[in-house]
């Protein structure tokens, strides 16, 4: 069978230059006699894997000294415990509520400490980042929580929040897609199954200046001073999944660096818009302003005709189409590894049923 585009929101597609190298070196990587899988972490062949994962890394986000970069487990969600348990200093945190995961951060965040919700357009679906201008902010908060980029609901910041307090973003499904200021965040964090690699890791990039304050109930391995000291192996690692992150890294130099991806993935989103905003049957759901270049969410206002295009276009080996089910109609999430080919036969496809269905 061949490889179909897969627009899956996470576990995502993995560029197929990095498919075909792990599959290469599955038995054997290099001169070793085995497979990464079956390395110790603290051997020095696996740590030339995971120091030039995280040169990489620092080489394509430019990523000043004075941060750490730790690779950890857990998703990004076990991060929503960790931010508090490390940050909560003074026990206070403001969080900009744009979407599902920002909600759910909030909630955790709500276990270790006091919450102020600067703004939300949770009574809107979510359908854009809402206003924090018009937001209080709290004057000794000990950092303020955003999340770039909205999966579910297909909307990104366009601006960031000017805070006195250390700017903590979740980065998950934008990080690597378009070049970031690392110097605006105190804390830059990523779940690796949209845009770096497979699921159960988790990129965490804290400024050195931090760590060390973690609340006492902090577990060790949430504890990011701990991780950081132990070169990310406190415990063992996921090995294979910082060796395909690795991977990645490698073809995005290859491919030009996140400037150039950038570029890319503009030009994606805007075939895809392009068309929506045009269409007679397909209507994006986000706001304009705030639209995301990496999950694009639309629905045609009929749920039968919106099952019948996912149903039609996975036969045309366009899968996982469907919108989660607090939007509903349809999402296709174009992450850095999604072709620009495979967007072109989307949209071609959706031409097709528009022409038969409207």
């Amino acid at each position: 069978m061949e490889r179909v585009y897969n627009f899956s929101p996470g576990p995502s597609m993995l560029a197929l230059p990095v498919l075909e190298r792990a599959q290469k070196e599955l038995l054997c990587y290099g001169d070793t006699g085995m497979s990464v899988m079956e390395m110790s972490h603290r051997s020095k062949m696996y740590t030339d894997i995971y120091d030039r994962a995280v040169a990489d890394l620092r080489e394509l986000m430019a990523i000043p000294e004075d941060y750490e970069v730790l690779f950890l487990q857990g998703g990004a969600t076990q991060q929503f415990s960790a931010i508090p348990l490390n940050l909560m200093v003074n026990g206070k945190a403001d969080y900009i509520d744009s979407g599902n995961f920002a909600h759910l951060a909030a909630e955790e965040a709500k276990r270790y400490g006091e919450v102020n919700i600067v703004a939300s357009s949770r009574e809107d679906t979510y359908t854009y980042i809402p206003d924090w201008r018009k937001g209080t902010f709290t004057p000794d908060a000990d950092y303020v929580h955003i999340t770039s980029n909205n999966t579910i609901y297909g909307t990104r910041y366009v601006e960031l929040p000017e805070t006195e307090a250390p700017l903590v973003t979740d980065a998950s499904s934008m990080i690597l897609s378009e070049v970031m200021d690392v110097t605006k965040f105190g804390v830059i964090y990523a779940g690796a199954q949209k845009n770096i690699g497979p699921s159960g890791l988790c990129v965490v990039i804290v400024r050195k200046e931090l760590l060390g304050q973690a609340k006492a109930i902090c577990p060790k391995l949430l504890n990011w001073e701990v991780q950081a000291k132990a070169g990310s192996m406190y415990n063992t690692p996921n090995t294979y999944g910082i060796y395909l992150a690795g991977l990645t890294f490698q073809w995005l130099k290859d491919m030009g660096g996140v400037a150039e991806m950038e570029k890319i993935n503009i030009e994606k989103a805007a075939l895809l818009y392009d068309f929506l905003d045009n269409s007679a049957l397909f209507k994006p759901t986000a706001q304009r302003e705030f639209r995301s270049r990496m999950n694009v969410t639309f629905v045609t206002g009929d749920p039968d005709k919106d099952a019948a295009f996912v149903k039609a276009a996975a036969a045309q080996g366009l899968v996982n189409l469907k919108g989660h089910r607090t939007v509903g109609g349809m999402r296709a999430s174009i992450y850095n590894a999604m072709p620009r080919e495979g967007v072109v036969k989307l949209v071609n496809f959706m031409k097709q049923f528009e022409a038969e269905k409207a």
